[in-house]
């Protein structure tokens, strides 16, 4: 692999990674505050990127269509808590499993008959279009460099409000100890609330990042799950850096491993079985370091700490 190659890996590797985390911000929330399994926030992305298709579509405008799907998925998100998810919240994590992946396959065949099933293109806005110099004869796309640097600013902002905010300290001691922090007198219902609206806006802005680069599609959101489910687990269930950190991990291991293995199979094999071997072991990285991790650190890296 040349440096260009490896240069050019690593950043899409980075970028997928703070979309990653966009997602599993308001997951491992979820997951750490309520120990609530929501399977469904996966669709939350696909919402997210088909509101901002289609009201760019509409308006003309990809930073207007932005504008709109935020409070879209916002809304979306805080319409399934009250309808759905609050109704769960006593239950046994089975019933949370089997009532979301309801809410799944419910909202999936409803983008279809929304929106039917062909792909949807979200247009690119023109300043993030054309490529930068990176070296003498690379180019990378300026948009990718915007999906990354919006991603650490929104990292940024997520880690002030958790840690500079009173808010963020309900949440904090919420993911802590929930029961202690209803007994003094937090109203946690509409925490809980909160916290489920601000974590599908978080994954609805990843959507609509994310629209201009890939196929909306019905079930785009289930591969994202999976992936920001090791993502919570490698980083430790409820901690803001840990999803961080495990995000950009996951996704550097995730990119680099499908453009390493083949060139690393052809070594021992030759060419033709070392591309089909390379690419099976590639897209088992992801888990297998998750196992090495949870093997030494059952808790994840950056575990919350009990209060």
């Amino acid at each position: 692999m040349t440096t260009q190659l490896l240069l050019v890996q690593t950043l899409n590797g980075l970028q997928f990674g703070v979309l990653l985390f966009l997602v599993a911000a308001g997951l491992t929330l979820v997951f750490g505050v309520m120990d609530f399994i929501n399977l469904a926030h996966g669709v939350q992305y696909m919402l997210g990127a088909y509101f901002g298709a289609s009201l760019a579509a509409w308006t003309g405008s990809f930073w207007a269509g932005l504008a709109l799907a935020l409070p879209a998925a916002l809304a979306c998100g805080l319409a399934l808590e009250v309808l759905v998810f609050r109704h769960l919240y006593g239950r046994d994590h089975l019933s949370q499993v089997l009532a979301t992946f309801g809410v799944i396959l419910f909202l999936n065949q409803a983008v279809r008959a929304l929106w039917g099933t062909a792909p949807l293109q979200m247009p690119m806005p023109e300043a993030l279009s054309g490529g930068i110099a990176l070296m003498p004869g690379l180019q990378y796309p300026v948009y990718r460099l915007a999906i990354l640097g919006a991603g650490l600013g929104t990292a940024g902002l997520l880690w002030l409000l958790v840690e500079r905010t009173r808010m963020g300290a309900l949440v904090r001691a919420g993911a802590s100890n929930a029961p202690m922090v209803a007994a003094l007198g937090v109203d946690i219902r509409r925490l809980f609330m909160l916290v489920f609206g601000f974590g599908a806006m978080l994954a609805g802005f990843a959507g609509v990042m994310a629209a201009p680069i890939l196929s909306v599609e019905p079930g785009m959101g289930d591969t994202v799950l999976i992936l920001a489910f090791v993502v919570i687990v490698i980083g430790g269930i409820g901690s803001i850096r840990g999803a961080f950190l495990a995000a950009l991990l996951v996704g550097l291991i995730e990119t680099l491993g499908r453009s390493l293995m083949p060139d690393l199979m052809r070594l021992f094999m030759a060419p033709s079985p070392a591309r089909q071997a390379g690419a099976a072991i590639a897209s088992m990285l992801v888990y297998i370091a998750m196992a090495a991790i949870l093997a030494v650190r059952p808790q994840g890296l950056f575990p919350v700490r009990a209060g």
